[in-house]
């Protein structure tokens, strides 16, 4: 299991934003802990969420599990899961994962970005 620092910074930013802009610290801290619970879990059976089917998601085999109102993006490389993205369900997401550059992830090397659990 592998999340990169750019996954890491969207769930830093959906904490920061439910303690600072919400006022619900508590709220945020389950919050972030039902989501990288979630990922965890993605260890067993990655596969039983579906590739996303937007052009650039097929290309990418990128992978999309939802928790509570927000979307958590992966691939699945060899026997690895690396999650990319982790962005609140509502907003413009393909805008959002293109603009972020994900569509050029698998040229990258995933250790040189990617921390391990």
């Amino acid at each position: 299991m592998q999340i990169t620092q750019e996954a890491l910074a969207d769930m830093e930013q959906l904490n920061n934003y439910i303690v600072v802009t919400l006022l619900a610290p508590e709220n945020a801290m389950r919050q972030y802990n039902r989501i990288a619970d979630a990922i965890l879990r993605l260890d067993i059976l990655p596969e039983r969420f579906r590739e996303i089917g937007s052009e650039f998601g097929r290309a990418e085999k990128l992978r999309r599990m939802v928790v509570d109102n927000y979307s958590v993006f992966y691939v699945i490389q060899e026997e690895s899961v690396i999650v990319t993205n982790v962005l609140y369900s509502a907003s413009d997401i393909e805008y959002r994962l293109k603009s972020k550059n994900v569509i050029d992830f698998p040229a990258r090397s995933a250790g040189d970005f990617c921390y391990r659990f």
